[in-house]
């Protein structure tokens, strides 16, 4: 494990990084023990408080565990789908509500994702997905709906159709997509949409994958991800202007 010594940034951030590099490349194993805190303040020469930030911003990414005792330490940790899961909405969730990355690109990502799974999810989708869908639509249309309830239904609808392509690498990759990016979309275009256009729309492709078309799915996606964008637009505009 080496840190860059041109560098003088945050050592604990070095360390860190040096660590989760020899885990990812395979050179420290699941369950392995990390040296002591001694060692490692020793092998770096960095004071034992920098040792303990690294591991404290490793623990954070789940990359290690502790544990106490006779034969405790830091521990390679076995990151679970769930948790990498997790992190990875609250990551998006953070790099969007910053202003990191501006909303069109966020839209045309998301959207470029979901329309990847169109060509599985309409092979693979099964009762239970498009029921879901179905019940979500006929939510969206109930005129006593708030909009928080609404958006918390478009963001169901969307997962079930991201589900239904039944492949795990896909879902984790649409985790910020999803459950980030589309609940920032609803906050800043949901006073300007039409709720029937969004149903109309929702409908379209709950129709598209339960035919098993793919393509009158990835269609209507492209017509919602036009929407999104025009509405976004035209809110910021008018921000911009008042």
């Amino acid at each position: 494990m080496k840190t860059d010594a041109q560098k003088k940034p945050d050592l604990s951030a070095q360390i860190a990084t040096a660590i989760r590099d020899a885990i990812v490349s395979g050179e420290m194993i699941v369950d392995e023990r990390l040296p002591s805190e001694a060692e490692l303040s020793e092998q770096f020469n960095v004071s034992r408080p920098t040792v303990r930030e690294a591991l404290k911003r490793l623990a954070a990414q789940s990359l290690i565990r502790t544990q106490r005792g006779a034969f405790g330490g830091a521990f390679v940790n076995r990151l679970s789908y769930e948790e990498a899961y997790g992190q990875h909405i609250t990551t998006s969730t953070l790099l969007l509500s910053m202003n990191a990355v501006s909303f069109e690109t966020a839209c045309e990502a998301r959207y470029a994702l979901e329309r990847a799974c169109t060509p599985l999810a309409a092979t693979r989708r099964d009762p239970d997905h498009l029921a879901t869908m179905r019940a979500e639509i006929h939510r969206q249309g109930q005129p006593g709906l708030s909009d928080e309830s609404f958006c918390a239904s478009d963001v169901t609808f969307h997962r079930a159709l991201v589900d239904s392509a039944d492949n795990q690498v896909l879902s984790y990759q649409l985790a910020g997509a999803v459950e980030a990016m589309q609940p920032l979309m609803n906050m800043i275009t949901f006073t300007a949409r039409s709720r029937g256009e969004i149903v109309a729309l929702h409908t379209r492709i709950a129709d598209a994958l339960e035919a098993q078309n793919s393509d009158a799915a990835s269609t209507a996606l492209h017509d919602l991800e036009a929407y999104t964008l025009t509405l976004a637009r035209d809110v910021l505009s008018k921000r911009m202007t008042s």
